[in-house]
């Protein structure tokens, strides 16, 4: 009899794994045909149009917040146009205020300027002050989506489908390496007058210093640009571009495995680029997961809750330390001791430019 009830919770045990196992089968299954959700990674020249890197730039994988790029491609567009001007009250909507972290903190009927929603969006990476712009544009966040993915097809991105304005999990909000790359070189080739944004550091918002998540513009000489990006299942992403010597170069990284290893790589990518050379393949892979155990974190992730960039749980922060390369050594990380003043990156070997922040709005 003892033998029989020692047993008895051996096979309880076996099964609920079993169980487990089935629902983690199912949900994959369901994740399978959307995206590939692995590594990828490429370099270009937007002088030539040469890819001087490119490992599965093509494979669909989700942005996470590097959707806010065509967010910011729309806002461009209707400063461009008159639609919106910089100093411009937009209204803030419960649905926008309800927007799951990161985001600035916004409250339904409060307003905030277009120029806040653009630090917000480029620095914090916020999610609300991304649908505030939706929906003064679109109408409503599903409108806006509809106007990226039209703008999207413009750009020549063809394996690009946006289901909303700031990146957040939908299955349905895919891209690829090589579109991301196409969007941020569209981006500084057709509103140069915008680009300054993408350099911004820190800014201060109605009396909190807000920075930024690109740690990398801290010790890669000559970057000054342009957008993080983070959920379970999209993995560290990130967009930069850098000048040497005159030569500007622009690179995507998606589906790394931390917040360093993805910056580790993407300095590799563009010191290989600027060294004309391409980067070895398998430093690629392991600066990435594997897109297998990234739809398990994504099965495994409440879609409601997930943040959309760098603000993940402690136990997977990776350590921004500095680390050489190009035999250059780790510049010190200014601080800004100013009020209501906008931090931005060294650009072109110039000095350092402060612009005042628009301040507090619809407080």
């Amino acid at each position: 009899m003892a033998n029989i009830q020692s047993i008895q919770p051996m096979l309880l045990l076996n099964r609920l794994w079993s169980l487990v196992a089935a629902m983690l089968l199912l949900a994959l299954a369901g994740y399978a045909g959307v995206a590939h959700a692995g590594y990828a990674a490429i370099v270009i020249d937007p002088a030539t149009g040469e890819v001087l890197s490119a490992v599965n730039a093509d494979e669909q994988n989700y942005p996470a917040s590097l959707t806010k790029m065509m967010t910011l491609y729309l806002t461009f567009q209707a400063l461009q146009s008159g639609k919106l001007k910089v100093d411009q009250d937009l209204p803030v909507s419960s649905w926008a205020a309800s927007r799951a972290p990161t985001k600035l903190g916004l409250r339904s009927g409060q307003t905030i300027s277009v120029n806040d929603c653009i630090l917000g969006m480029v620095t914090r990476s916020a999610n609300d002050a991304a649908t505030v712009v939706a929906e003064s544009l679109g109408g409503n966040e599903g409108h806006f989506a509809d106007m990226m993915t039209a703008q999207a097809v413009l750009l020549g991105m063809t394996s690009t489908h946006f289901a909303n304005a700031n990146g957040l999990p939908d299955p349905n909000n895919t891209s690829t390496a090589r579109d991301m790359a196409k969007l941020a070189m569209a981006l500084y080739r057709d509103f140069p007058q915008y680009t300054h944004y993408f350099a911004t550091k820190e800014f201060v918002f109605r009396g909190q210093l807000i920075r930024g998540h690109n740690n990398l513009m801290d010790r890669y000489p000559g970057m000054d640009g342009l957008k993080t990006g983070f959920t379970d299942a999209s993995g560290f992403n990130l967009a930069s571009t850098a000048v040497h010597d005159g030569r500007r170069l622009f690179a995507v990284v998606l589906g790394g495995r931390s917040a360093s290893a993805r910056d580790n790589l993407m300095a590799r990518l563009l010191d290989d680029g600027f060294d004309n050379q391409p980067t070895p393949e398998v430093l690629v892979a392991r600066a990435g997961v594997p897109s297998t155990t990234r739809r398990v974190l994504a099965a495994l992730s409440p879609i409601d809750t997930a943040e959309a960039d760098e603000t993940a749980p402690a136990h997977r922060r990776a350590s921004h330390g500095c680390t050489r390369h190009r035999g250059k050594t780790c510049p010190r990380v200014a601080k800004s001791h100013g009020k209501s003043t906008t931090r931005l990156a060294h650009r072109h070997k110039a000095k350092k430019v402060v612009l005042a922040s628009s301040g507090d709005k619809g407080g």
